[in-house]
């Protein structure tokens, strides 16, 4: 197990639900791996959390399937909230990072239960539609569990001062 940094300013720091509610509620992130030559490879995915890994699909062949068979190590940013001030030169922020290990699904039942998830994530009231897409296209797909190690989210000040008392 690594040792993960602390956070230097703790005060702008989410809570662990705060994270997780994150992580529930977005659409898109970027997945971080260990790419060609050890230059880092960054790629933005749509993702589904259930609460202990995040999901996502991928085509069987291609830079990001290759990185994962070279490492495991990965990291997601997902970014929630982003809005500039100009007047203020600064931006209202609230983004959560998650590190852990990635896998290819090799189970053909986790596979399809996972790929069930990512699809009522986006249409949650289409069952129809999602199993004709599962149909067409679940021989040409992989799907990806990122197992998570540490989790830690940060939010501007401004905003922790609107949201001392919310609760996630």
């Amino acid at each position: 197990m690594t040792d993960f940094r602390p956070m230097r300013r703790k005060g702008q720091q989410l809570t662990a639900e705060a994270c997780q509610d994150v992580l529930r509620h977005a659409t898109a992130g970027v997945l971080a791996l260990q790419g060609d030559g050890g230059y880092p490879y960054a790629v933005p995915l749509s993702y589904v959390y259930d609460g202990k890994s995040i999901y996502f699909h991928s085509a069987l062949q291609g830079h990001k399937v290759d990185a994962i068979r070279q490492s495991d190590k990965c990291s997601f940013c997902v970014i929630e909230q982003d809005d500039i001030h100009p007047a203020e030169f600064t931006t209202y922020y609230r983004s959560v990072i998650a590190f852990g290990r990635i896998s290819i699904i090799s189970d053909e039942e986790e596979k399809l239960q996972a790929l069930r998830q990512l699809g009522r994530h986006y249409a949650p009231n289409d069952e129809v539609g999602l199993q004709r897409e599962i149909d067409k296209d679940y021989g040409r797909v992989l799907m990806l569990r990122l197992d998570i190690e540490h989790l830690t989210g940060k939010e501007a000040k401004e905003l922790k001062k609107q949201t001392h008392n919310k609760t996630y």
